[in-house]
């Protein structure tokens, strides 16, 4: 199953919705892992040290990083980039399915938009 970094301005509802729906999902946020206020890019390399997928409501700046980090040949383990304007049971439908059903590895270097 994927492991999730949620951004610090990540929607808390859809965690605690996502977690409601399967206990068992491993995501932590950023400022439970004493890296709030911490740039974009000190983000993703923290997240691929530990292979894991970030996702975020940012999509005016997570984005370039991302791909900066895919250009220079540095690990990214992916980014999702979580449409706030959507149904939150859909964006928890959504991340259910990629946490249970991703394989391992699969969004490396990959930007995705939530809802699918």
């Amino acid at each position: 199953m994927l492991k999730f970094l949620a951004d610090e301005n990540f929607h808390g509802d859809i965690l605690e919705g996502l977690l409601r729906r399967n206990p068992l999902i491993d995501v932590v946020r950023v400022q439970d892992i004493g890296l709030g206020g911490a740039s974009d890019p000190v983000l993703l390399a923290w997240a691929a040290e530990e292979g894991r997928v970030l996702l975020t409501h940012d999509v005016s700046t997570v984005t370039a990083f991302a791909y900066d980090r895919v250009r220079a040949g540095l690990p990214m383990p992916g980014v999702f980039e979580v449409n706030t304007e959507a149904s939150m049971a859909r964006l928890i439908d959504d991340l259910l399915i990629v946490a249970e059903c991703s394989r391992d590895r699969e969004w490396e270097g990959h930007v995705r938009y939530l809802p699918m």
